[in-house]
């Protein structure tokens, strides 16, 4: 059975070292107040719920999985509930939610990392509360002051759940043809109707009352994405108290058995003329459920890094435990017929590719954590519209860049331990099986892509990248004269300037031929994840090269990290950028009958 144990060094390094919290939180009025010493000490609470709580039953709910018992119920694996109302009696749904709704009105960044630690230990179990916050987090933003004040509460707490009901069976990522419809009753309610399937968290018994959010269409309503609109769906209907009352006909089909997340219930659900509420203007659905989606966004890149966290943490475990041949120059365990196949070179390469990939992706996603914050109440107007140009550009980046790279470290890890790997009591086939929904749902990482590069790139004309590379320019300029630092400031300097030109020359052909950017769009992406994960190590090896001469051993496998990640993974960015170049003709020109 794998054990999971938060890395709190690591983590307390990013938030303090390179992020320094403490200071960027002052100029938050929301959050001024809070502390390092705060902070640390929720994670600490964090990181006991995490291993003691929901890593326990991770395996055990994957073998069991969801049950369907019928009409209607679905009930979670054993221990889930229990684990839920452990969850909701320490406060933690609230951590980062609004205070006048019952929240601890605790920083994004925070309730990021706390979620990093859950989802290592549990990701199918995290989806359950990790909805329900993108729910909130919808409702505050676009619910009325009535919704607000009868659905927050009961979300903050946990005592409700939440989904965002999107997919149909015809419709996935187009939700421009999506068919659901909405029918006006007349007191400011709507008959809803329709089948939507893949919805996570749909049906479950860890809470008294679920809140769907549903897509659906008004009558005469634009064709398109200009014509959908958002539906608060109970399940049950609140009563004048505000507790459950009437089922409403939101009702689960079935549920899906899939190759992952057997713990977490992907439900068919039905809508037969439920009764809901209109979320935000009529016909601007997208725009409210998309506060949930980008969430939703960040949230998977936070499932990738836990995963690959506690892939990481076994395969190392292992490496150093396993006997296999002798060292290349000769033995090192002289006790043992062999030596622990760490000391070969190339389970190293996997060890190090795992451990690169898993510290950029912490030092990225709580940076982009914290520019949320600054987009929420930084008292500098100009600071907020940089944070959220910042937040939308790489978005694409968190959910793609991450989830690809926790594939290749789940599958590295399982190679470690060789055919224990393939065996299920060992737990790195399942990490395996979890991480590969994350590379498609909310928005497969094909769309991801696509989004980066048409909308968030060529549609300003690279604005919003040049803020990014700003970032760049700048710590550039502060380094540039430091010899130490030559080795990780020229390939920062390179990938920046190849990202630029490369941008040019897709914008350029794009003109002509939109298919050169979707054709582009795949290794363009892989390419900017690398400007972005170069410019994080350069900053975490500019701190351990500061502070090597301490003899912390947490520097020296810092900056050891570091250097493989610029000497062995980002010279794949050279394949990309020729893929990139290589233009639409050779996958578009062949007849779709002659394929």
């Amino acid at each position: 059975m794998p054990s999971y144990n938060a890395p709190l060094r690591d983590m307390q390094f990013v938030l303090h070292e390179l992020l320094n919290v403490e200071q960027e939180l002052k100029s938050l009025p929301a959050h001024a107040d809070v502390d390092a010493d705060t902070i640390n000490s929720i994670l600490e609470e964090g990181a006991k719920f995490a291993s003691e709580v929901i890593a326990p039953i991770n395996q055990s709910g994957d073998e069991e999985g969801c049950t369907y018992v019928g009409d209607g119920v679905v009930k979670a694996p054993k221990g889930f509930r229990q684990a839920f109302a452990q969850f909701v009696d320490a406060g933690w749904p609230a951590l980062s939610c609004d205070t006048e709704y019952g929240g601890q009105g605790l920083p994004h960044l925070v309730n990021n990392a706390f979620y990093e630690m859950l989802n290592s230990a549990n990701q199918a179990w995290t989806m359950y509360p990790g909805l329900t916050h993108g729910a909130y987090e919808a409702l505050h933003a676009h619910g009325t002051p009535d919704q607000k004040k009868l659905y927050l509460p009961k979300l903050t707490s946990g005592e409700w759940t939440g989904t965002m009901c999107l997919t149909e069976p015809h419709c996935g990522s187009d939700l421009g043809i999506l068919r659901s419809k909405a029918e006006p009753v007349g007191d400011g309610s709507y008959l809803i109707s329709g089948t939507k399937i893949f919805i996570s968290s749909g049906e479950h018994d860890l809470s008294e009352n679920i809140i769907h959010l549903v897509l659906a269409r008004l009558p005469g309503a634009p064709e398109g994405t200009k014509g959908i609109s958002l539906f608060i769906v109970p399940k049950f209907l609140p009563n004048a108290e505000g507790k459950p009352g009437e089922r409403n006909p939101v009702k689960c089909q079935s549920i899906e058995h899939k190759m992952g997340i057997h713990g977490n219930a992907t439900a068919v659900i039905n809508l037969d003329g439920a009764r809901g509420w209109l979320v935000g203007e009529p016909n601007r659905g997208l725009n409210a459920m998309f506060v949930m989606m980008n969430g939703a966004r960040l949230g998977v890149g936070m499932q990738s890094l836990g995963l690959s966290e506690v892939a990481l943490q076994n395969s190392l475990a292992y490496a150093k435990d396993r006997i296999q041949f002798r060292a290349a120059k000769g033995p090192v365990n002289q006790g043992k017929p062999a030596d622990p196949i760490i000391v070969h070179a190339d389970v190293r390469r996997m060890l190090f590719t795992q451990k690169a990939y898993t510290e950029a992706g912490r030092a990225f996603s709580y940076w982009l954590a914290l520019n949320i914050d600054r987009e929420l109440s930084h008292s500098d107007e100009q600071v907020r519209k940089d944070s959220a140009d910042l937040v939308a550009l790489l978005t694409p980046i968190v959910k793609a860049f991450v989830s690809d790279n926790t594939w290749e470290t789940t599958n590295l890890a399982l190679q470690c331990f060789g055919g224990h790997g393939f065996i299920k009591e060992w737990g790195m086939e399942q990490y395996v099986r979890d991480a590969r929904i994350n590379m498609i749902y909310e928005g497969t990482n094909s769309i991801q892509a696509l989004d980066l590069l048409a909308r968030k790139v060529l549609a300003d004309g690279g604005a919003k990248l040049k803020k990014f590379g700003k970032l760049i320019q700048q710590f550039v300029v502060e380094n540039q004269g430091i010899d130490a630092m030559k080795e990780f400031i020229e390939p920062l300097m390179d990938i920046g300037d190849k990202a630029t030109k490369l941008t040019g020359e897709i914008a350029a052909k794009a003109m002509t031929n939109p298919e050169e950017a979707t054709a582009a769009a795949t290794p363009y992406l892989r390419v900017v994840g690398h400007m972005v994960y170069s410019y994080f190590w350069a900053q975490m090896a500019k701190i351990a090269l500061d502070k090597q001469a301490s003899g912390d051993g947490f520097y020296i496998a810092k900056l050891a990290t570091a250097r493989f990640y610029f000497a062995k993974l980002l010279p794949e960015t050279a394949g990309y950028i020729r893929q990139a170049r290589g233009g639409s003709d050779v996958l578009m020109s062949l007849d779709a009958a002659l394929f």
